[in-house]
């Protein structure tokens, strides 16, 4: 085994973490990869790299870090804690440029992984927006062949959610945001779905807010990790805008149950 795990606080650890290049030049290269690491690093590794086991293919560098941690949230690019977000009880982050979602708990992060959102033609739309409903099992609009696994919506018109799909190491979907399984699942127990009296919204559901762009003509994001640990972090210009989401779900009455049900009961009085 070529890493060694070492135990040390998260946030102490992720200062020092480093990261190499794995030039996979061949298959035999891969299979290499394969032998060399436990499972789970193999899984901190396709999760660093965005991608699945079977999607990995020669003359495909990947980063792989130096030290393994025990704790996962130790490569996250998304801080342990978001000031900004502490008065949310839940809000998934999607950041689109490192191709990557985070989980918080009034401003903790409890949980990231990697993403696919929508490729260069279909590109996933940024934006605060809400959880809305969710199915265990849902066939796409788009080809009655794609089944989609723990699919939560967050945006009703456009048809846009996360669900279970395949990640090839890049954005490919036509819209949506592709996750593992396992994170489809976490998010599909985790996050709250809207509540509807008739017609009307009485609550938003639990935030999703959409942000980053995603260069389409420059190399995958967390390969520049190799050079500068901490090129996947959020930058000012995305907490400016999570900032700003942040505002708007505080002048929105339907984040707020006592004030949203009453409103909710006087616009159906009037009917």
């Amino acid at each position: 085994m070529r890493n060694p795990i070492v135990k040390k606080d998260p946030k102490i650890f992720r200062k020092e973490i480093s990261y190499t290049i794995d030039s996979l030049n061949t298959r035999a290269d891969i299979d290499s990869l394969f032998k060399s690491y436990s499972e789970d690093q193999l899984k901190t590794i396709l999760a660093l790299n965005r991608i699945e086991k079977n999607r990995l293919r020669p003359n495909r560098p990947i980063i792989v870090p130096e030290c393994a941690s025990e704790d996962f949230n130790t490569y996250s690019p998304f801080p342990q804690h978001i000031n900004t977000l502490g008065c949310i009880p839940k809000t998934v982050l999607i950041n689109k440029r490192v191709q990557a979602f985070g989980l918080y708990e009034n401003g903790n992060l409890v949980k990231w992984g990697p993403v696919s959102t929508g490729k260069s033609s279909t590109r996933t739309p940024s934006g605060l927006n809400y959880g809305n409903y969710k199915a265990k099992r849902k066939v796409s609009t788009v080809d009655a062949s794609w089944i989609l696994p723990y699919y939560f919506n967050f945006m009703n018109f456009e048809g846009v959610g996360v669900h279970q799909y395949a990640l090839p190491g890049y954005p490919a979907s036509h819209g949506c945001v592709r996750l593992y399984m396992d994170d489809a699942k976490y998010i599909f127990d985790w996050a709250d779905m809207w509540e509807v009296k008739g017609s009307r919204i009485a609550r938003n559901g639990t935030p999703f807010m959409v942000f980053g762009e995603y260069d389409y003509s420059a190399e995958k994001p967390w390969i520049k990790l190799s050079q500068n640990m901490k090129a996947n972090d959020l930058t000012q210009e995305e907490l400016d805008t999570l900032k700003e989401y942040v505002e708007n779900y505080q002048n929105d009455p339907k984040n707020f149950h006592n004030i949203a049900s009453k409103e909710t009961e006087a616009e159906l009085a009037k009917v």
